[in-house]
């Protein structure tokens, strides 16, 4: 059977850096006894917020000399022994596992453990043996894994989520396996360990003039690696049914019975315990939440696939570039598609003299003396935002207040292209920023559904958490007596085909771009409510985000409301060479368009529209210039390969925010591939 150990140590405990590194160490080296095809280990630092979950399929002995692992635990060693200190300068946990396979193939990370599920990480020797009976009854949980510690992980989870009582989380977790399973585990927002056993296979031993606790799945294992460290430390049988809590703020250990009733959440018998263990707990949590992770290995970017060639072979419009496996499309004799068929052209043979003078028409009344605010600009960072800022204040001559709504997927790239042009203008930027840590935890949960069962339809949800910000412009409207808004979206960037995959008729010449009927979002709604039932791990904290999100975008009032590009024609050169010329526009490193890069979002989602049907964004985009006259169908056809290809840093930096493993979701999203672009 598997090994597994664990450390924690209190802040200024009396274990000095050399000595924390040679017990861990040491217990890797004992424990591969009892497994030899993986190992890993899961550190956290409360205080710090900071946690590192390191593995591979390889025996203890040789991990813990590789380069990853040195490198974390030389890391977190670092930050919990800060500059020359010789002590701890806070609590610290450290779990580890040395592997026996008894199910799932090691070469998978996933199967290897620490298990992280959601905010838990956890350990786990044993084999419970009625899994898919677990995972059966709970529909709401959806199996990643071959891995049987996983179920452990997800019920743990579960029963926090419903109530924040770690213990009683462990009995309820308890009560439902059946086998052996001794564990030990954390959460990423509490200030505590847990570990339990049905089996009795859990030795624990305090190290009281040390300030620490260590306990291991085998008597000799622990004695062998104390006499190296504590000759005087006691060995603790902790029995069969029984489980272990330390709270880490003062290093107190409390036992109980995992058999034991909860009364009104809290065991009669235990001592209430403090909220100190779980100061973390609150969805109220600061917005300065650093929490980190080292998932699995360094994130594999060759993992990410694009096949130019396969890609070459889908049939396309003879016209434009739209491939065969876009929604409702057709052909005719020609070759050329209904979308071609049907596009009444935007700009193309209309004055643009004439239409600038219509457009200034337009807002004229909305003028205002000396030197007022006329109008508000939302500005997002982009480019078109950024040029549309650009029109209104140098060369239309109106005054404008900015305001930017940083949902959690504004990037710094972004960020500072807003300082850029306002600085430069002199303009006004009111930034609204919502509960990131919330927002993203939302996106998190919605992308962990989205991944247990993809659907293209669905792919919008992940970027509901933006929509708000139509509310939050008629809000600034009131707040500073500014009735003008004026947006720059552009028409050509329509992308209604992600609501093609929703089986709504994408319509190229729609009023406005984001423009749906009553009809249509009726039926958007009812896609969206059929496949809450059949995945019911979307009904998570994120609804509510996501209704306010569809009232704000489909249903809230647009009162003096004015698309700039709807009158002044959209042109790519004359808006990249203009910014990065006039306001030093700064842009990407991993990709050779300028659109889209202040969005934290689009890297992602456009590699799952690439993997699973072939076309992006870009191909719709670029196949409206062709039909404006603003680009050959070569051209186009050169760019959509270049901006097809996948984002690394966005992609990247998108998992990074959302705390979620690069390797397993491109593993995921690759799986999405079943006409063979990629392979």
């Amino acid at each position: 059977m598997c090994g597994i150990f664990a450390l924690t140590i209190c802040a200024n405990s009396k274990l000095d850096r050399r000595t924390v590194r040679k017990l861990i160490n040491t217990l890797f080296e004992l424990s591969e006894s009892r497994g030899k095809e993986s190992a890993g280990i899961h550190i956290y630092l409360p205080e710090s917020r900071k946690s590192w979950t390191i593995k591979s399929d390889q025996p203890a002995t040789t991990f813990i000399r590789s380069s990853t692992y040195r490198k974390n635990l030389d890391e977190a060693l670092s930050l919990l022994f800060n500059s020359s200190a010789r002590i701890p300068n806070q609590p610290a946990v450290f779990i580890a596992h040395s592997r026996l396979v008894t199910n799932g193939s090691a070469q998978r990370s996933e199967n290897n453990q620490p298990v992280v599920w959601g905010d838990i990480s956890v350990i786990h020797n044993g084999i419970v043996v009625n899994v898919e009976e677990i995972w059966a009854s709970h529909s709401n949980l959806q199996r990643q894994a071959e891995v049987d510690t996983e179920v452990i992980a997800a019920l743990l989870d579960m029963s926090l989520q419903s109530e924040w009582n770690p213990i009683a989380a462990m009995q309820r977790t308890f009560t439902q396996l059946k086998g052996s399973a001794s564990i030990a585990w954390t959460h990423a927002r509490g200030m505590f360990v847990g570990a339990g056993t049905n089996t009795g296979d859990l030795f624990l031993a305090r190290l009281s003039e040390l300030g620490a606790y260590v306990f291991a799945s085998e008597q000799f294992i622990l004695e062998s690696a104390l006499r190296r460290v504590d000759r005087s430390a006691m060995v603790t049988h902790v029995q069969a049914s029984r489980g272990c809590f330390i709270t880490l703020h003062d290093n107190v250990l409390h036992l109980f019975n995992l058999s034991s009733p909860v009364e009104n959440g809290q065991q009669s018998w235990l001592p209430k315990l403090p909220e100190k263990c779980f100061p973390n707990a609150s969805n109220e949590t600061s917005d300065r939440w650093n929490h980190r992770r080292d998932i699995g290995r360094t994130a594999n970017e060759s993992l990410l696939r694009y096949n130019e060639r396969s890609l070459a072979q889908l049939r396309r419009c003879s016209r434009c570039v739209l491939p065969e496996t876009f929604p409702f499309i057709s052909f005719d004799s020609e070759g050329v598609c209904n979308y071609c068929h049907c596009y009444v052209t935007k700009y193309k043979g209309v004055d643009q003299e004439v239409a600038i003078r219509g457009f200034l028409s337009k807002i004229e009344r909305y003028r205002r003396p000396f030197g007022r605010p006329e109008v508000i600009v939302p500005l997002s960072g982009g480019r078109d935002s950024c040029y549309g800022l650009h029109l209104l204040k140098s060369e239309f001559g109106l005054n404008p207040i900015t305001f930017t709504y940083d949902w959690g997927m504004v990037t710094e790239l972004a960020r500072r292209n807003i300082a850029r042009i306002c600085g430069e203008l002199g303009v006004q930027n009111i930034l609204v920023s919502a509960n990131i840590r919330r927002k993203r935890l939302n996106i998190r949960r919605n992308l962990s559904a989205w991944l247990a069962k993809p659907d293209l339809g669905l792919v919008p949800l992940l970027m509901a958490g933006d929509k708000n910000f139509i509310s939050i412009g008629n809000q600034l409207r009131r707040q500073t007596g500014v009735d003008l808004n004026v947006w720059s979206s552009c028409p050509l960037e329509n992308t209604e085909f992600k609501a093609g995959f929703c089986g709504i008729k994408p319509n190229p010449n729609k009023a406005r771009i984001d423009h749906l009927s009553t009809t249509e979002k009726i039926k958007i709604a009812a896609y969206y409510s059929r496949s809450f039932v059949t995945n019911p791990r979307y009904l998570n904290s994120s609804l509510a985000d996501s209704a306010a999100a569809f009232v704000s975008y489909y249903l809230t009032p647009r009162p003096d409301f004015v698309s700039l590009y709807d009158s002044i024609e959209w042109d790519e050169d004359t808006i990249s060479n203009t910014l990065i010329s006039s306001y030093n526009f700064e842009v990407s490193s991993d990709t050779t368009s300028t659109w889209r890069i202040g969005d934290g979002t689009s890297a992602f989602y456009n590699y799952v529209f690439v993997t699973a049907k072939g076309f992006s964004e870009f191909d719709t985009f670029r196949s409206n210039q062709i039909r404006e006259g603003q680009m050959s169908r070569d051209d186009a056809l050169r760019h959509v390969v270049n901006n097809n290809q996948p984002r690394v840093s966005g992609l990247r930096w998108y998992l990074d925010a959302l705390d979620l493993d690069f390797n397993w979701v491109i593993n995921r999203v690759n799986s999405l591939d079943s006409l063979g672009l990629h392979q």
